[in-house]
């Protein structure tokens, strides 16, 4: 079973961390994470560290211990540096552009698909086959990379698609004659 609870979450320099209330607050120079707290668990704020303690011997206690840890790491990680997807557009013809607050591409289809960026995430395209997407919540910015690549996911075949600069697609032959 995994222990991760049991490590402290280290805070950078430039980084406020604050519990009061069952709400623990980061704030870095990339914006501001709240993140509504359990009663499962006791989180303490000591020096340039925060710790988790589970409150009870309970199973739910335990699972809750490591869940929690792990999200208060994203939110300094996310308010300090930040979270990056990279994506890249393969395909004759397919391209993606900003336009306002839309991304605007062009999959193949009769029509543009027009994605309107939430908000709390920035995304940009260098190139027209590659997109960033930036953000600070961890969850928001891997949720809305998901969404763009379920416009067009890779295909097996060509690998035409959507997809991210770290995948790998397994191709497969085609037809023999």
């Amino acid at each position: 079973m995994s222990r991760v609870g049991k490590y402290p979450v280290e805070i950078p320099a430039g980084v406020q961390v604050a519990v009061a209330n069952g709400v623990c607050t980061a704030k870095g120079k990339l914006g501001e994470m709240t993140l509504a707290l359990t009663d499962w668990v006791d989180t303490k704020v000591e020096g340039n560290q925060v710790s988790v303690a589970p409150r009870t011997s309970e199973a739910k206690a335990w699972m809750m211990w490591g869940t929690t840890r792990a999200l208060i790491a994203n939110m300094v990680t996310g308010v300090s540096t930040g979270y990056t997807k990279s994506m890249e557009i393969t395909g004759t013809g397919y391209r993606a552009a900003v336009q306002g607050p839309n991304l605007v591409l062009n999959l193949g289809y009769s029509h543009d698909v027009v994605y309107p960026v939430p908000p709390g995430i920035k995304i940009s395209c260098e190139r027209p086959t590659a997109i960033k997407v930036e953000g600070v919540d961890k969850r928001q910015v891997g949720q809305v990379a998901a969404e763009i690549r379920a416009f067009r996911g890779p295909e097996p075949y060509k690998g035409k698609g959507v997809r991210y600069s770290d995948e790998i697609i397994r191709r497969k032959e085609g037809k023999k004659k």
